[in-house]
């Protein structure tokens, strides 16, 4: 019988120990987009027998690992103090979650004692349970489009089944708002506005398997954000990114998505280092500037942050 691609369930769940299955349910749905899974990543050692004729010898598979790949829309809960429900996507990517009652939910990056999540996908009576998840992704904001997160996961391997995931329970899922002037009131670079066709905030974090004698486990290496947008150009007396990247000097970054409380989320740069403007590019006619800025800690773990109020 024929299995349909687009029959999908996305769960996902934090674990409260490393690599232990925390049993998504329904609730812990997230109504992704463009959802892809490779279920058998790995390597193949070659056994290089010798024998009296020529022809292959087989392989063996090893190192054995599954990556998801997912937009998710980037919104807040729709309550002031509440996480929204890709809460753990965030905290599986090396943020840290700070939640301030009827007010805030903050994510920022940290450097170590980093969460790990479970997650099912279910294609259609073909489940993929991926354990022990760590994720890097890249927050997008494009104009007349929604923002997102666009990530990317990494997991244990584990043989899928034949079996049929919880029915998924997406009520109180805000609805979201196209990136434009009056949903996306601010994006300023050193408190100046600016007209912003596309941002992006990349995590960059180095996701890779540690697979040895005694344990196997997917860990964050390393990380090195980056930020690449497109805006409009203005007199360089207003603002010059040429002197900015030739000075090696560092600007605030703010960029705001939402006017409703509970459904706001402001991306926070404090120190963000001009890095040298590419080739100036035009649309509908109009001249636009390609720029590409470094989010640089302060006192450490605090390069850049993720509100939602």
């Amino acid at each position: 019988m024929e299995k349909y691609w687009r029959k999908k369930v996305l769960l996902m769940k934090l674990e409260a120990t490393y690599g232990q299955d925390s049993g998504p349910l329904g609730a812990d749905a997230i109504p992704a987009i463009d959802v892809a899974i490779r279920p058998m990543e790995g390597a193949d050692v070659d056994r290089g027998h010798d024998t009296p004729w020529l022809g292959a010898s087989g392989t063996i598979p090893h190192d054995l690992h599954m990556v998801l790949t997912c937009k998710i829309e980037l919104q807040g809960s729709g309550t002031e103090g509440l996480a929204p429900r890709f809460g753990p996507a965030l905290r599986a990517m090396g943020l840290a979650e700070t939640i301030v009652a009827d007010t805030s939910v903050t994510y920022n990056p940290i450097s170590g004692g980093f969460e790990s999540a479970t997650i099912y996908l279910e294609i259609d009576g073909i489940l993929y349970a991926m354990l022990g998840c760590q994720g890097t992704g890249d927050i997008v904001v494009n104009a007349s489009g929604i923002p997102q997160l666009e990530a990317t996961f990494t997991g244990l391997w584990a043989k899928p089944t034949d079996a049929t995931a919880p029915a998924p329970n997406l009520t109180n899922w805000p609805k979201p708002l196209v990136a434009s002037a009056v949903n996306t009131p601010v994006f300023t670079i050193g408190g100046t506005s600016h007209n912003m066709r596309n941002f992006k905030l990349m995590l960059g974090n180095d996701v890779q398997g540690r697979f040895m004698v005694g344990e196997e486990k997917i860990v964050i290496a390393d990380r090195s954000e980056k930020i690449e947008m497109q805006i409009q150009a203005t007199d360089l007396a207003t603002f010059d990114p040429f002197a900015l990247a030739r000075d090696q000097s560092e600007v605030a970054l703010v960029l705001t998505h939402g006017t409703v409380a509970g459904r706001r989320a402001t991306i926070s740069v404090p120190k963000a280092q001009m890095q040298r403007p590419g080739a100036p590019t035009e649309a509908q006619g109009i001249k636009e500037w390609p720029l590409s800025l470094v989010p640089l800690p302060g006192v450490g773990n605090d390069q850049w942050t993720l509100a939602f109020t």
